[in-house]
């Protein structure tokens, strides 16, 4: 593909923003692609090129780009307003559907995206247990705020590093890691380290992956946090209506303390929210001492296009199986190859160039990556359009069709 007018934009954009882009993963080498516009399952370049779409804006597309459903709600919406700085109708229904949703989520408080939601619930957790640290999982994300942007890999019982400039050491020292599917070395930091307040993890490990818990560690890990009086912070930014109506925690039966929620439940317009049990959320300002506000919590528009995705879902819940069923095709397709491995659960999947499936950060890492980035480069020339790393999960939505999957799976076949 020639990205002549793509060039020209980031050539521009370089002078302008850092890195010419947003978000650090798109800054895709030498230049990225420039959307014009995008709906269903494709993208449309400025050049006029159509992509088949993978990566669904890193997940919260569930119904496709431009689903008329929620494109008719915000329309509706509009006409109303799209910012009050007061409290409207649209919070308390959906957040009854959202509680209705999780038998751990008591209530629940709306933010503008998944790094606010997982930023304020360690605020919460610290001032509800009144402990200092924190325990994540080595490699989980949990967003761009210095709690969290610790180096993964760092060792299960020492305290984090820094994975960012200006992020305080003496801040993340408060910061400890365990690898994912070890419940063993979280019983072993909890058992010598007293003033843990939570652990936050990805169920799904995801924007590593997916990367999946072994049988039973999420159920361990949750009697590990009860036995040791440590909440348990799900994020289920990415997994939240994503593997189901209730998410993770749901599927497998597990219900945390805390539950951080964004993407999906926003219809492809920012949010984040977060709740739990209701003795904890009443610790929230202004019911409680631990402070959260936002201009933009409880945005209208971000309100209304959640409203209508959830109630799309709850009316077309055989929708979960369905996605399961093209994923399972896609796996049975492509098959295996010398050195790969495909990993999918529900709507989420990733081909790993690595001969097994990986358990944790350090397996992921394992990784050829400059197989990935030949693979990917191919894909991109053939039309198909994923996720721009080989540490990135790929997406399916309802609006992907049997052939749109027929043609991934022959794309996988002759670009591997």
């Amino acid at each position: 593909m020639k990205h002549n007018s793509s060039e020209q934009l980031f050539a521009l954009a370089k002078t302008l923003m850092p890195g010419g882009v947003s978000s650090p993963v798109r800054a895709i080498k030498p230049y990225p692609f420039y959307t014009a516009s995008a709906y269903g399952s494709c993208l449309t370049t400025v050049e006029g090129t159509e992509l088949l779409d993978f990566c669904m804006a890193y997940g919260p597309l569930l119904l496709g780009h431009a689903a008329p459903q929620i494109r008719e709600a915000i329309a509706n919406q509009l006409e109303n307003g799209w910012l009050y700085g007061t409290p409207s109708p649209l919070e308390p229904a959906f957040a009854g559907m959202i509680t209705a949703d999780h038998k751990g989520m008591d209530m629940v408080r709306f933010v503008s995206s998944g790094s606010e939601a997982t930023m304020a619930a360690i605020r919460l957790a610290r001032g509800f247990t009144k402990k200092s640290d924190i325990v994540k999982i080595e490699g989980g994300f949990h967003g761009a705020h210095d709690a969290v942007l610790v180096k993964a890999g760092s060792g299960a019982t020492t305290t984090g590093v820094p994975d960012s400039a200006g992020v305080l050491a003496d801040l993340v020292a408060h910061t400890r890691q365990v690898p994912y599917n070890d419940a063993e070395a979280l019983e072993t930091l909890l058992s010598t380290h007293k003033d843990v307040a939570a652990l936050i993890i990805e169920p799904i490990l995801g924007n590593i992956g997916p990367v999946l818990p072994d049988e039973h560690y999420l159920e361990d890990i949750r009697e590990i946090t009860k036995a040791h009086d440590v909440l348990l912070i799900f994020d289920e930014v990415i997994t939240g209506y994503r593997l189901g109506i209730g998410g993770a925690q749901v599927r497998f039966g597990v219900k945390p303390d805390l539950t951080t929620l964004g993407k999906i439940i926003g219809g492809g317009l920012p949010i984040g929210a977060f709740g739990g049990r209701r003795e904890i959320l009443e610790q929230v300002s202004p019911q409680g001492p631990v402070y959260q506000a936002g201009t933009f919590s409880g945005n209208p528009l971000s309100l209304t296009a959640g409203i209508a995705t959830l109630s799309w879902l709850h009316d077309h819940a055989s929708l979960y199986a369905s996605l399961e069923e093209k994923t399972r095709a896609l796996e049975e397709s492509i098959g295996t190859k010398a050195g790969g491995s495909f990993v999918r659960i529900g709507s989420m999947f990733k081909y790993f160039f690595r001969a097994r499936p990986p358990k944790n950060y350090r397996e992921v890492k394992e990784c050829d990556t400059e197989a990935f980035g030949r693979f990917w480069k191919k894909m991109l020339e053939a039309g198909i359009f994923l996720p721009p790393s080989q540490f990135e999960t790929n997406f399916l939505s309802a609006a992907h069709s049997d052939n749109d999957i027929t043609t991934l799976s022959q794309a996988y076949s002759q670009c591997r």
